[in-house]
């Protein structure tokens, strides 16, 4: 007998475009994510958005706030609101290591990714800090300078 093959649609890893443009990231962590059935079920289906999402350090617990993850199509009453305020899951000496480095301020925390572990749901949060608009030119220059010298050696050979 022959392994089954995995379907790639059920392992699906939606990622914050914006979160490499528009941050210099310091730290990663990964965390668990408090969720209903529903929720699960929409990000398995590949329908969730966390472009404009942050985290916040509230009374000694990690929030993610507008994460967008759409009501489930096939859900009832029991449906989620799509865009309430989801609790991080971290290990304490996690939560003060990012609540620390809130607090000194210029630096956020930002979810860069959100998969599948097994069969649960994990965030990628960072600690990072915004860029500025002299920053991002810089980033495009040396993205444009790789590209052409890319672009020579490949004529050369």
């Amino acid at each position: 007998m022959s392994a089954q093959k995995k379907d790639a649609t059920r392992y699906t890893e939606i990622r914050n475009a914006k979160a490499g443009r528009d941050y210099t990231v310091d730290e990663r962590f990964e965390a668990g994510i408090q969720l209903r059935g529903t929720e699960v079920k929409s990000i398995r289906g590949g329908r969730a958005q966390i472009s404009d999402a942050f985290g916040r350090y509230e009374k000694g617990e990690l929030w993610l706030h507008n994460a967008h993850i759409e009501q489930y199509a096939f859900g009832n009453i029991h449906n989620h609101d799509a865009k309430r305020i989801r609790k991080l899951l971290l290990h304490k000496h996690q939560v003060r290591k990012i609540a620390q480095a809130l607090s000194t301020g210029g630096h956020a925390l930002i979810p860069l990714r959100m998969y599948f572990k097994d069969a649960l749901v994990k965030v990628e949060v960072a600690i990072a800090t915004g860029k500025k608009l002299h920053d991002k030119r810089e980033d495009l220059k040396r993205k444009v300078q790789v590209r052409e010298v890319e672009k020579a050696m490949k004529t050369r050979r």
